[in-house]
Formats: structure tokens, sequence, C-alpha cells
């Protein structure tokens, strides 16, 4: 509590309260002087009352606070001792044992109370303003109760700007403060921190209006609060003021369960009984100027700017290619199986030699002579291409799952089933039917995107409008150290920082809409090199994943508008889809013909979305819920590793268990008793290390039950993504296939950026899965341009190594350009 200080009060008024207390002190009496910094003990009953009159004066334009404390040893609630405190505009009172109930009913009362009058306004006057206050002291007990009376006016009730006040607080002593904008501040952040996790405390900022709310019940109803532990923070603009003025107020709660704590195991279980706990905490606060006006605009640019120069970066390196192939085109001529055959316009790397892939000596690759493959011959022949003009949508083509050749049972079946397959084995469908099917990723997920963001928009749109009605900053997990208003959103910073995502979204697809405009110009010149050479040339997943890219940036948005318990899947969900895709499409460079559709892949991420919400509501604490996934994940595993080292040609049968139960009669067969190596041991060893991992995050998460459900799933898809990258990886170095400098360098800035990307991540500023206290023991200050946090740069960094991994698998097999399909090895 502040210290006092000698009562001043006008020489009339003075005179005229002595002459009423010469008058008489008692039932119905005149009030008794009071005196600042004395303390007044005495009794009451049902006839006996007690009133105070203290008297002092105000300075012009300043703000005058008085503080009384009260005492009292009686415990008897039934008979408590009422306090009333009379203003020139307000009345305040409390009784003594002060009560107070928490969330089950449990009561705690309190004998020393003390409370901080509301503050009289500034007065304008040229001379001192008299002010004068009355106590009054009454019971309904039929005996005596003592009391105790302090007033005293409080010296330090006004905080500065720039400088820590320290002071102490209780459930039944909660202090409140004034804070007056400076002439040149345009918003500022209010510090709070203590030493002590415990007792829970509350921290709200009020208008100046009277009466205040300070107590635990009722600190909610006006201006904007947090609940706090160690450390809060809230930001406050002068327009939210009109009198460019504010109280802090703090409370102590009678009980820690709002901050995370729990019920003290003295009184745990017992509801009727009245406990007198003793709670006080030591708080520092400390108010300082935000960041002006001019800072927001220089954060703007730099976001922008910085994603601008991918733009920059990626127009040089597409006139550089440019010029080296018109230097090309005028004085080189493309040899094929079909005469000479000039470039027009195709972009494509050109070489008066096809580069042929090795296969090593003495190795079982070939068992099956390729040339009973009927694949290197339909493909070189005249029935097999099509005019110029035909690949255009038509109503008789549509999407099949089928192969588009009279001997699609048998043949297909005797080829995919080489010990050593190539890319002509597997990309023998039509090349108009196949690129309609990965058109459909690109569709669909358009669809999603709209039916899914919508919504989004809308709730996130309610919960903002919620916290800047209410005033309970409890509902949202920001940084509140960084976290920048700018209108109606409450962390504007967070929102900016996902431009990244939209803008290098859309910069993919562009690059992407070019390579597919040169591969259409390619293929109306009749060019050999694009009909039967290289990978073919699908964008419908490449657009897919530029979209994915972009949804991400505005559902990360979203989500941080408001970041919660309830609204994380936000976030998260467009993540899953970007890993599956990416990993869809390394399958598809060469497995055109038997990857996934559009239907079942975004079923199978609609799956893993409801597992990732189950798992947060029931993942905490419940170990049915991890045997089960665990199971479904291990089982999930064994049959799509089936399926890939198959090649989609290992029959399910009527149920999952047959499929299962011939896997288990080959691996019997052909490992045990006959004690011969797999068949196709790339593949094998892919999967065995493949199921070796998940199986481990299997165990892992069954074991220690993470309580960040979402982030385990995607750390489950992303490393399953890397170890298939890295396996491709593999496997094209070790087919003598080259990797040309633009993926080279691609490869090396995503692991760059990713492992800096990762690192910010990994600095939590904030948990959802804790109480907001708690979450706000974790917040931090800005570490960039005074505007962005940790969070913020891993925004920045995850979108540019999102692009920099899209590149990677753009341009991964372009050496195989000038090579032919029935020379590049399937793996």
């Amino acid at each position: 509590m502040a210290g006092g200080a000698a009562p001043v009060c006008g020489a009339l008024l003075c005179a005229l309260l002595w002459a009423a207390a010469a008058a008489g002190d008692g039932p119905g009496g005149s009030p008794a002087p009071g005196a600042f910094g004395r303390v007044y003990r005495g009794a009451v009953n049902i006839s006996a009352e007690r009133v105070y009159a203290f008297a002092y004066s105000s300075q012009p334009g300043q703000v005058d606070a008085v503080r009384v404390y009260v005492n009292s040893s009686s415990e008897n609630l039934k008979y408590p001792v009422l306090f009333v405190v009379r203003q020139q505009k307000g009345v305040l009172s409390w009784q003594v044992p002060l009560i107070f109930r928490d969330l089950y009913q449990r009561t705690y009362n309190y004998q020393e109370v003390s409370r901080t009058l509301c503050p009289s306004e500034p007065t304008p006057e040229t001379g001192p303003s008299d002010q004068i206050i009355f106590v009054d002291i009454a019971s309904m007990a039929p005996f005596n109760i003592a009391y105790e009376l302090l007033v005293t006016r409080l010296e330090n009730f006004q905080l500065e700007t720039n400088k820590a006040f320290n002071f102490t607080a209780s459930p039944s002593q909660p202090q409140y403060f004034l804070y007056k904008f400076p002439q040149d501040v345009d918003s500022v952040i209010i510090k709070v921190v203590s030493d002590a996790v415990y007792p829970c405390s509350v921290v709200s900022v009020q208008d100046i209006v009277c009466p205040v709310y300070d107590l635990d019940h009722n600190v909610e109803f006006n201006g904007v609060y947090q609940s706090m532990t160690k450390q809060a923070a809230i930001t406050v603009q002068r327009k939210d003021f009109p009198g460019e003025q504010f109280f802090v107020v703090f409370v102590i709660k009678p009980e820690d369960y709002a901050c995370g704590g729990s019920v003290p195991s003295s009184i745990h279980g017992n509801v009727n009984r009245t406990w007198n706990l003793q709670r006080t905490k030591n708080l520092q606060v400390t108010i300082v100027p935000s960041i002006k006006k001019s800072v927001y605009v220089q954060a703007m640019f730099f976001s922008f700017l910085s994603f601008l120069s991918f733009y920059l970066g990626s127009v040089v390196v597409a006139f550089v290619h440019y010029i080296r192939h018109v230097f090309r085109s005028t004085d080189m001529k493309l040899t094929g199986p079909f005469g000479s055959v000039s470039v027009a316009g195709s972009g494509i790397m050109t070489s008066s030699h096809p580069i042929a892939a090795s296969t090593p000596e003495g190795s079982s690759y070939g068992a099956i002579d390729e040339s009973s493959s009927s694949g290197g011959r339909q493909l070189s022949s005249p029935e097999r291409r099509q005019p110029a003009g035909s690949d255009t949508d038509s109503s008789v083509e549509e999407e099949s799952d089928f192969d588009t050749m009279p001997e699609i049972e048998s043949d297909k079946n005797v080829i995919r089933t080489k010990v050593f397959l190539y890319l002509s084995d597997l990309s023998r469908k039509d090349r108009r039917i196949v690129s309609k099917k990965y058109k459909i990723y690109f569709w669909n997920i358009i669809t999603i995107a709209v039916f899914y963001a919508l919504p989004v928009i809308q709730l996130v749109i309610t919960y903002q409008t919620v916290v800047n009605v209410t005033g309970n900053q409890d509902i949202c997990y920001y940084n509140f150290l960084c976290a920048h208003p700018l209108g109606v959103l409450s962390a504007f910073n967070n929102i900016l920082s996902n431009v990244g995502h939209l803008l290098l979204g859309f910069l993919f697809l562009l690059i992407v809409l070019r390579r597919d405009i040169l591969h259409r110009r390619a293929m109306e010149v009749k060019d050999v090199y694009t009909l039967d050479y290289g990978i073919p040339k699908h964008f419908g997943l490449f657009y897919a994943m530029g979209i994915a890219l972009m949804m991400e940036g505005v559902l990360s948005a979203c989500y941080h508008v408001c970041p919660n318990y309830s609204n994380f899947q936000f976030d998260t969900s467009f993540m899953y889809m970007i890993a599956g895709l990416c990993m869809l499409k390394l399958y598809q460079t060469r497995h055109p013909d038997i990857n996934a559709s559009a239907y079942s892949a975004y079923a199978s991420f609609a799956v893993v979305i409801c597992l990732a919400v189950l798992g947060v509501v029931f993942g905490k604490n419940d170990v049915w819920f991890w045997v089960v996934f665990s199971m479904i994940h291990v089982v999930a595993s064994l049959a799509l590793s089936t399926q890939i080292y198959y090649m989609g040609r290992f029959k399910i049968g009527k149920s999952y268990l047959g499929m299962f139960r011939r896997a288990a009669m080959v691996l019997y067969t052909d490992c045990i008793q006959q004690r011969s190596r797999p068949m196709y041991m790339d593949r094998m060893v892919l999967l065995i290390v493949g199921n070796l991992v998940n199986w481990s995050f299997a165990i892992f998460g069954l074991v220690y039950r993470p309580r960040d459900f979402a982030s385990y799933i995607l750390g489950i898809f992303i490393c399953n993504l890397l170890l298939y990258l890295a396996f491709y990886i593999i496997m094209k170095l070790r087919s003598s296939e080259k990797l040309l400098p633009i993926p080279l360098f691609c490869i090396v800035a995503t692991a760059v950026v990713w492992a800096a990307a990762l690192y910010f991540f990994f600095q939590t500023l904030s948990s959802w899965e804790e109480t907001p206290a708690e979450s706000r023991e974790k917040n931090r200050p800005c570490i960039l341009l005074g505007f962005f946090d940790d969070h913020d740069v891993w925004h920045f960094l995850s979108a540019a190594a999102l692009f920099f991994s899209f590149l990677v698998l753009l341009t991964l097999d372009d050496d195989l350009d000038v090579v032919r399909r029935d020379k590049i090895p399937v793996f």
C-alpha cells in the first residue's frame, strides 16, 4: 500500500467538520473528523454505528486518489461489519470478512480489506478545490465487533512512461493506477512481470469511469483484461480512450485454476467449509511507448519487396534461358529417330545426341528383354501420336482409370512385373486422358479452397469481434509482447507475415504456366523430343501445389487473427495437403499411369484432417485413441507399401485381410523357403526404411502421447516426404543421371532455408495447449524491424522454403529432356 500524506483542507471546511464533531458522535449523530494516515480503532453493533469524515484539497490539474484500509478480527460470517464510503459522485461498499467464491462454490474469507476510492477528476480552477469523503461503519451483530480504519492519500497513483513501479496486491486488496498519454505517444504497451507464478492474477485496462471494477467477480465487466502468472502485456491505443487516460487494474484471483494451477491439497474436496488463505503477489508494471505508424509502413514495404525480389530473380533466369535458346536454335539442329527436327520455341535443352541411362553390367536388370515390351514400339508408332490440334478437351474424352489399349489386362500385367522397368512401360496411356486426370487435382483443390476458406473467414471475423466487444484477451493466444494492432485486428504483424505464401504461390503458378505454354508450343510442331523423350509433362499437380501454397498463406493468416484451441486446424490443413501433393508429384514423375486419382488423394487428406481433429480432442489423456491410431498408422503403411512394391498390380481382394494374407505368403515363399532376394531390391529397401520410420512414429506416439497432435501428424508427413525425396535423388545419381545447376541450387537453397525456418519455428512464443496465462510466459519481444517476432520470421522463411521445394520437384529431371523414355529407369 502506498504511503499517506498529511491532510490539507480549507479553513472553512475544517471548521465546519470540527463543529459537527462537537455536536456528537453516535447513531444518527454527526460524523467525526478523520485525519489521513491515522489508524482508528473502535467497535460497532446493532445499536451503534460510526461515521468518519475526511477532507482534503486538490491542486489544479492534479488527480488525487484515496485508499481506505479496514480490518476486523471477527470471522463471524453471520454478522459481518459493513463499510460504506460516500463520495461526491459515488458510493463504494464492502463487508468484512470479505467473501470470495470460486468456480465450484468454495468460499474464501479475508479479514483485511483495502480499496482505492474512485479518484477525483482534475480541477480546471486556478485555485485548490476542497474534497470530502464519509466512511460509515455498521453491523447487525447484537455484540460489539472490533475494527480498525486507516485512510491515506496515494503518493504514486499516476504511472509514468518508461518507469517501472513495484507494488503488492492480494484478493482483498486490489490495486489500480492512472496513466495519461503523453502528447507525442499514440500507443503504449503495458508490461507486467512477477517473480512468482502463483497466485493467479488479472490485469485490466479500464476507462476513467466510476465505479472501478477491481474485484474478482466484476473485473471482467469493463475494459480489456488478461489473466497472468509471471508475465502479461496489453497494447493500448490513444484513440480508444476519449479522455486520453485510463486505469490499470490489478486483481488477485482467490484460486489458481484460471491460470492452470490446482486447488491446494488441504482444501481439495471440501466445498462447504470457508477458508482463509494468505495470497499476496509482488508485481512490477512498466508502460512503454509502442511503435509509430512509420514502422507499419516500413514493415509492409519490407514484406512485399522481399518476395517481389523472387519475381525479379525469376525474370532474370527466364531471360537468360531465352537468350541461350535463341543462340542455340539459330545454328543447331536436333537429330532424332525420325530425321532432322528443329526446335520451335519449346524451351527444352538441346543436344545432338540423346543421353541414354546406363545399366550396370552383371545386374539382374533386364531379366525380361526390354524388346518384348510393346511400350517403345507403341510410343514410336504413328498411330499412337495425336494430331497437332488434338490436345484439347472433347466431350468424348473423359478421365479414365484404365489403359486405352486393346491388350489392357494381359500386356499391363506382363510389363509392370518386369525386374527392371523403364518410363515407357509406365507412360502408355493416352497423354490427353492422363493430363485431364491430373488437371482434376487443380480444379478440385480450387473447389476445396473456396468451400473451406469462406466459413473460416466468417468464423475468425466473429472471434475478433468477440475479443473487441468483450475485452477478453484470453480468447486468443498472441505473442502479446509483439502484437501490433491495426484497425480491428489485434495482431496485424502475424497476418502480414503470411504474404509470402500468397506471392510465392502465385509466382510458382506463373513459372508452371510458362512451362506449360512452352510444352504446348512444342506439341503443336510435333517436336519428337516432346513426344518420346523426357518425363511426360503433366502440370495439373504443379498447379494444385501452387494453389495449396497460396491457401496455406490465407488460412494461416485466418488462424493468426485469433489463434486458439478451436481453430488450430486452419493453420495445418493445407500443410498436410502440400506434403501429400509433393509426394504424389514425386511418385507421378516416373509412374504417370498408376498414380492415385484426385478423388482418392483428397479423400485421404480428409481422413488425415479428421484424425488430426480427433487427436487434439481425445489424444491428451485417452490411451485408447493412441492405440487405435497407431494400429491404423501401421496397417496403412503396410497396405501402401504393398501397392507401391507391386506397382498397383497386387490384388486387394474382398478385404484388406486377404491382401495381407497374400503378402505374408509371398514373403514366406520367396524369402524363407526359396531363400531368394527380393525381385525389386531398390523398392524393397525404400519400403523397409519407410516402414521402420513410420512404426517408430507409431511407437513414439503410443508411449509419449505428444500433446500437439497436429504437429505430430505433420511431422509424419514431412519425414516420409524427405525420405522419398532422398531415395529419389540417390537413385537418380545411381542411374548416371545428372543434377543441372538450377535444381542443384534449389536443393541447396531448400536445405539452408528450411534449417533456418525450423530454428525459428521451435522458438515457441505461445501455446494453445496451455492456459492463456501459461502461454503468455513464453511471449518475447519483436526481433525484426521492431515489428515481427520469431514466428513471423518462420512465416517468411517457410514460404521461401516451400517455394524452393516446389522448384526442386519442377526442375529435378530437366536433364532427362533429351533422353528416350525407354532408357529412363523407374524407381
